[in-house]
């Protein structure tokens, strides 16, 4: 049987909620599970500690017997302590889209023409002198 540790959404429509449990991989997000084993609410500020609620114990259980938890379940074992720290990469993430560098290249040239501008009457004001 192929177990993960995942997040099953609960609350109602745009207050979500959710139970971190352990269930078959083939079963529904909201559908059955063998054990609930915390929560999770997003609605609650990043250093809320209510916001992540673990039973550590029993998720160690269930990474013992093999379950693999998912990548947002990860994260916050990772956080938590339970896991070892993955390297991500995603190096494109960072780099700005076509439109925004176009703008920041125009931004740059404008700014080096008024450099410029700027520039000539003063090296003028220094060869009178």
């Amino acid at each position: 049987m192929a177990m993960k540790i995942r997040l099953a959404r609960g609350g109602s429509k745009k207050r979500p909620f959710y139970r971190i449990v352990a269930a078959d991989s083939r079963m529904p997000r909201d559908g059955r599970f063998l054990e609930k084993l915390g929560t999770y609410n997003p609605l609650l500020p990043k250093d809320s500690e209510e916001r992540v609620k673990m039973d550590l114990e029993r998720v160690q259980y269930w990474l013992g017997q093999g379950a693999q938890p998912t990548d947002r379940i990860a994260r916050m074992l990772e956080a938590a302590g339970v896991l070892e720290k993955k390297e991500r990469s995603n190096p494109k993430k960072a780099v700005p889209g076509k439109k925004a560098q176009d703008r920041a290249e125009e931004k740059a040239a404008k700014a080096a023409e008024a450099a410029e501008a700027a520039a000539a009457p003063a090296e003028e004001a220094a060869a009178e002198e």
